[in-house]
C-alpha cells in the first residue's frame, strides 16, 4: 500500500467518522429534548398530586387497609 492509497483510506475514514458523529449528535439532541419534556411532565404531576392532597378533606381516613383485608389469609 503506497502513500496515496493510505491517504485516500484515511480521508474515507475521516468522512465516515464525521458522518457518524453528526448522527450521534442528532440522536443525543433528540434524547435530551425527550428528557426535558419528561422532567417537565413529572414536575406538573407532582404539582397536581400536591394540590390534590391539599384539597382532600382532613378528616378523610389515612391510607388504611379495607375492613375485609385479612393479612393472615395470605
Amino acid at each position: 500500500m503506497d502513500t496515496e492509497e493510505k491517504l485516500v483510506r484515511l480521508e474515507e475514514q475521516a468522512y465516515f467518522q464525521e458522518k457518524l458523529l453528526a448522527q450521534l449528535n442528532e440522536a443525543l439532541t433528540f434524547q435530551q429534548a425527550q428528557i426535558d419534556l419528561l422532567e417537565k411532565r413529572i414536575a406538573e404531576l407532582e404539582q397536581n398530586v400536591t394540590s390534590l392532597l391539599e384539597a382532600s378533606p382532613q378528616d378523610a381516613p389515612a391510607h388504611t387497609l379495607p375492613p375485609h383485608y385479612m393479612p393472615e389469609r395470605y
